[in-house]
């Protein structure tokens, strides 16, 4: 994604965790759920994308869950990819490449990386205005590998309503920071998917109020 300079210190919270390794909370705190559903809704085997990979903490779990895929983790941010790559060299992992710069919010990195069987991101599209989230759907669409799966998760609104009181604040504080980002509506995001010809497969409450949207590309 573009570099945003006026983030809230809640948006993306890393700390340096020893050598390259950075440590992110709120990833440590999801990964479970996340790994589980991917778990149960990814391909067994393949080719498998994850878009915007942060410290790493997420491509680790899934590629330790899910062996028989080939883990791509990519990252705009050259100290995270860093970082990715020290986590997954003290894992011992061997299903996941060296970490690879990707702007998944511009245009044209789809066809670049075709034939995707799985493709996830996790906590970008508050972080991203609007236009920015759909060319990232657009895109992640025409790179997945037909018959392949696109799994979204993060904070959403639910039919445009905000559900908790740390939501709203959450919300205002990043439309204050930068009035381009915020809160998606989950309906919304689904018809993106849609109308870049995915079928929609499920939409899982996750814990703390998050949401994970899933699609299939026909074929």
């Amino acid at each position: 994604m573009p570099k945003r300079e006026k983030l809230p210190e809640t948006a993306s919270v890393a700390t340096g965790s020893g050598g390259d390794k950075l440590f992110a909370p709120s990833a440590a705190r999801n990964a479970e759920a996340i790994v589980a559903l991917a778990a149960d809704r990814a391909p067994e085997a393949g080719r498998a994308l994850e878009i915007a990979s942060g410290t790493g903490q997420h491509v680790v779990a899934l590629a330790a869950a899910l062996p028989g895929l080939q883990w791509q983790p990519s990252e705009v941010d050259a100290s995270r990819r860093s970082s990715i790559d020290a986590h997954v060299a003290e894992a011992g992992l061997t299903n996941v490449a060296p970490a690879m710069a990707l702007d998944a919010t511009a245009p044209g990195w789809g066809a670049a990386q075709g034939g995707q069987d799985f493709i996830c991101l996790a906590n970008l599209l508050h972080l991203i205005s609007e236009n920015e989230a759909r060319v990232l759907v657009t895109e992640a669409a025409e790179a997945l590998a037909p018959g392949g799966v696109l799994m979204i998760y993060g904070p959403f609104m639910r039919d445009d309503e905000l559900v908790s009181e740390g939501d709203r604040a959450f919300h205002a504080s990043l439309r204050a920071a930068d009035p381009e980002i915020g809160y998606k509506s989950d309906f919304d995001v689904l018809e993106w998917g849609q109308a870049a010809w995915l079928d929609y497969l499920d939409m899982v409450e996750m814990p703390a109020n998050n949401l994970s949207i899933l699609w299939r590309k026909p074929g």
